[in-house]
């Protein structure tokens, strides 16, 4: 009975995440991991109640236990990982930092793009001679380019309009490097990658897979609530790019 408590209230919890993911209108469909754990955890609920799982073959009970084992040390393992530049500040002084771009709604940037904004800003103005590129193209749920936006925003925290560069093709991490890398010299310039800090591990390794050779991270605060999600998101983006690699 306890087990089935337990798994039943992971059910009701992991649902309601994937909900509430899902309502924040992202533009992903991640919230369906959530939605499939919820499924799963439920189903084991069931099973247990009904005495199914005793009937399975050992070696599916063996073989379930260490694919569940392993899933949970690879999350784990990737979480301190990213952990790890949680609080990147990157270098003074640098030649260009790229902002990398996010959601854009009607009313203009979202939270997780604010965020990166706010950063950025703080940065330029401690760093005057740093030159910003904004990086972002525009998604089928958006009213305009991010690269846009986020130029329209610096501009509005008083970032004179001369120091920003604006790319507006990219529809994802890699391609905001390799487009941003065309308006700078990734061989010899200090680079700083603005993202969330859930983001910038990911980001600083993606940049130098592609050559930028002198180049770090700065790390912006993020929701709380969505941390969980973007962890976890994350964790499969580092997992396909080390396949990809």
């Amino acid at each position: 009975m306890i087990l089935e408590f337990i798994l039943t209230i992971i059910a009701f919890i992991c649902a309601l995440y994937g909900v509430m993911v899902l309502l924040a209108g992202s533009g992903t469909s991640f919230y369906m991991v959530w939605l499939f754990l919820a499924i799963i955890c439920f189903c084991l609920a069931v099973m247990h109640h009904f005495d199914i799982w005793s009937h399975i073959p050992k070696w599916i009970h063996v073989a379930l236990h260490i694919v569940a084992g392993v899933s949970i040390a690879v999350v784990l393992v990737l979480n301190m990982m990213i952990m790890t530049t949680f609080h990147a500040e990157g270098q003074e002084k640098l030649d260009y930092i790229v902002v990398l771009g996010a959601q854009v709604r009607d009313f203009g940037p979202s939270i997780v793009l604010k965020l990166r904004l706010k950063k950025a800003t703080q940065y330029l103005i401690e760093n005057p001679d740093t030159i910003c590129i904004v990086s972002g193209g525009q998604g089928a749920n958006e009213p305009e380019a991010e690269g846009t936006a986020m130029k329209k925003y610096l501009v509005e925290q008083g970032i004179e309009e001369s120091r920003i560069l604006v790319e507006d093709r990219s529809k994802n991490t890699a391609e905001n490097l390799e487009y941003s890398a065309s308006l700078l010299d990734k061989e010899n310039d200090a680079v700083g990658i603005v993202t969330n800090n859930f983001h910038v591990r990911r980001a600083v390794g993606l940049a130098k897979k592609q050559g930028y050779k002198n180049v770090c991270g700065i790390a912006a605060d993020s929701s709380r609530r969505f941390l969980p999600n973007n962890m976890l998101r994350e964790c499969f983006g580092l997992i396909k790019d080390f396949v990809l690699k």
